[in-house]
């Protein structure tokens, strides 16, 4: 029963599903604000009507997604006094900087202008309100940036010096922080990732209607955008992912060797990936696996003869650096959702590859079951993103800032278990009611499809308000 009521655990358990909860908008937000814009452009470059439908279609999801975003991000920043204080009394100085900036900067601009580019439609000129809308994605775009700065001093800190006397660390460099190794190799594939989200959307809410004849002339254009979108953010992800990985091997040697289950330190051929892998109870020997030749090596280093540290070496390493304990993160968890991650990921990509192949020259008409897949297929994306970050934050353990703070050191100390499991049930609880209200108003929305193309104009052929016509 205590074990059950452990504050550590049941704080880890909170903010892992709220974090995840919360993670279930924001890709979705910086993606379709970014795809809005585009249609937008689209439309006042070219004047054809189905772009300014799109515009409005998609602009009214986004905005839906946007404010259940909005909700659970500010539940989530309390858990860092509630929850975690030792760990924000230890780095806030330096936590504290890019978060301000994202606040003070980022949403600013993402919440001055979304205002801007829902009432100015017929009160803005186009192209003036037309940059209304690139503002808040580039404002979306710059906080996921300043975000994930402050996550990549928690993998990779640098720019502090530590206070012994306060037992604290002290910011000293925010330019390090900002450009942090981590932070710039994750950026790109968080981004790629969030544009993925968005075209797995895009072809869905486009093959839906598409299977029904309805929307025709609409619908097929968002559903070849979505198509490239796919390709393209997919292309985009993979290669970023290939240099986080190199920036990942750097940092954290025990988290690749972790994602890999490779216990034993290994070079060239010995290097492998492994797709499968079967290892001891207490998760130090490997038992069974089937793997890749050199693969492991390539990804790692870039070279087919590079040397991989394993699980095995690195915590004899990590015991000498930082003393006795277990240094080495659940493997099973880190193992699979690398695999995941790489899986649901490549599996939306080829769907997209199909999809163009199918839908070449203008072709559309397709059995059933290819719609269904297109439809059943949305979530793919954000899964992986999802279980990618479920590796990021899983693969640091035990480590809640690397070298410098466990995650037992973090908990606050006068939170008792029994509080943070009411407050667990009762999150989850008004997170599950959010979930059901945000799909159905996102449901009811893509299935009602486009306005027609009169309902957007008033009667000298200006746009409308995106407020009325919503």
């Amino acid at each position: 029963m205590n074990e059950l009521l452990d504050p550590l655990l049941l704080s880890r358990w909170q903010f892992g599903l709220t974090t995840i909860y919360h993670f279930l908008f924001v890709p979705l937000t910086i993606g379709l604000v970014t795809c809005t814009a585009i249609f937008q452009t689209a439309w006042y470059r070219t004047a054809k009507p189905h772009y300014l439908q799109l515009t409005h279609f998609f602009g009214k999801i986004f905005l839906i997604n946007f404010a259940m975003g909005v909700v659970t991000g500010i539940v989530q920043e309390f858990q860092f006094g509630m929850n975690w204080s030792n760990y924000s009394r230890f780095v806030g100085d330096i936590f504290g900087a890019p978060l301000a900036l994202e606040g003070l900067l980022a949403f600013f601009l993402e919440a001055t202008f979304i205002g801007l580019w829902i009432f100015g439609w017929d009160r803005l000129p186009r192209g003036l309100h037309l940059a209304t809308i690139w503002v808040v994605s580039v404002g979306s775009i710059l906080s996921a940036y300043f975000i994930l700065a402050a996550n990549a001093f928690m993998q990779n800190p640098v720019g502090y010096q530590l206070n012994a006397a306060k037992g604290r660390a002290e910011l000293t460099d925010l330019w390090a922080v900002l450009t942090n190794k981590v932070a710039l190799a994750a950026f790109p594939h968080t981004i790629f990732g969030c544009f993925m989200v968005s075209a797995g959307l895009i072809i869905a809410v486009a093959a839906w209607h598409l299977s029904r004849n309805r929307h025709l002339d609409t619908m097929r254009p968002a559903l070849k955008f979505g198509l490239w979108l796919m390709v393209g953010a997919g292309i985009g992800t993979v290669l970023s992912g290939d240099q986080l990985g190199l920036a990942m091997v750097e940092t954290q040697p025990m988290k690749m060797a972790a994602a890999e289950a490779l216990y034993k330190t290994s070079t060239g051929a010995d290097a492998s990936f492994s797709i499968f892998t079967l290892g001891t109870p207490d998760g130090v020997h490997e038992l069974f696996s089937i793997r890749i030749p050199y693969l492991l090596s390539f990804l790692s280093t870039h070279t087919l003869t590079g040397t991989v540290e394993g699980i095995n070496d690195l915590q004899a390493q990590y015991t000498q650096l930082y003393g006795p304990g277990d240094y080495t993160p659940v493997i099973w968890v880190t193992y699979w959702a690398f695999r995941w991650m790489i899986g649901l990921g490549s599996l939306h990509i080829l769907i997209a590859l199909v999809g163009l192949w199918m839908t070449r020259k203008g072709r559309t008409p397709l059995r059933p079951w290819m719609w269904k897949i297109a439809i059943w297929a949305m979530p793919l994306s954000l899964a992986a993103m999802i279980v990618g970050w479920v590796f990021t934050e899983m693969g640091r353990q035990p480590w809640l800032v690397f070298s410098l703070m466990k995650t037992a050191d973090g908990v606050s100390p006068g939170t008792s278990g029994l509080e943070v499991l009411i407050s667990l049930i009762a999150f989850t609880a008004v997170y599950g009611t959010l979930a059901v209200v945000e799909f159905r108003l996102i449901k009811r929305a893509a299935q009602k499809g486009p306005a027609p193309i009169d309902e957007h104009l008033d009667e000298a052929g200006e746009p409308v308000p995106v407020a009325t016509v919503y």
